[in-house]
């Protein structure tokens, strides 16, 4: 079970040009809006600029945090942070709300792991493509990763499809089955001369075996 992410904020009435001055005493603006409890209409807050920047750097879209507002406690999941153009500190946090009984649809991170045969042995390319998946769950459920083990990669060409990856329990796929996720491309240069000489010799002595057994 994930830990639970708590980010402290508190409630906040000021908005437009005078948000400027929070910033430069150390706060973070944000706002939360959506489903869950007490969310009719978009609550705006002030998160402590330094502690949640932490905190926030390890979060991504499909980790669901839990906000504790002057003692109500709303899970939502990161939408937007706005960054300084020059500095990329943060300068606004959008927060979705949601309900911890109401399944959403998100995208989570898929992340590459393990060694491909095809890369170690042969001097092969590896090229990821999709980057994301498309996905429906309670938030509860919500994995912060897909990790994709790439180590059945065995040779040249070989090809992994959204269709290939085993999902979670109880999240639905959403994405097309027929994306690619990744694939072994053929080495480039001297190593692609190395490997189509390699390739190709088994064939030319297979071939000379032929010719002196019909001789």
């Amino acid at each position: 079970m994930k830990a639970e992410i708590i980010i402290q904020a508190t409630k906040r009435s000021v908005k437009g040009k005078q948000v400027k001055g929070l910033r430069r005493d150390g706060k973070l603006p944000a706002v939360i809006y959506g489903k869950g409890k007490n969310l009719g209409e978009p609550i705006h807050l002030l998160l402590d600029s330094r502690e949640s920047s932490k905190i926030l750097a390890k979060v991504g879209s499909s980790d669901l945090v839990t906000l504790a507002v002057d003692g109500e406690k709303y899970p939502a999941l990161v939408r937007e942070k706005q960054r300084d153009f020059i500095y990329g500190h943060l300068l606004h946090v959008d927060f979705q709300g949601v309900s911890m009984d109401e399944t959403l649809r998100t995208t989570v991170r898929i992340e590459l792991v393990g060694e491909s045969p095809a890369v170690k042995d042969f001097g092969g390319i590896l090229v990821a493509g999709e980057g994301t998946l498309e996905i429906e769950c309670l938030p509860g459920d919500l994995p912060s990763i897909i990790p994709v083990d790439v180590s059945g990669l065995l040779k040249i060409g070989a090809v992994i499809l959204v269709r290939d990856i085993v999902m979670p329990e109880r999240v639905t796929l959403l994405t097309d089955l027929n994306e690619m996720v990744a694939h072994i491309t053929a080495p480039m240069g001297e190593e692609a001369e190395a490997f189509a000489a390699a390739e190709a010799e088994p064939d030319v002595i297979e071939k000379g075996k032929k010719e002196e057994e019909e001789e």
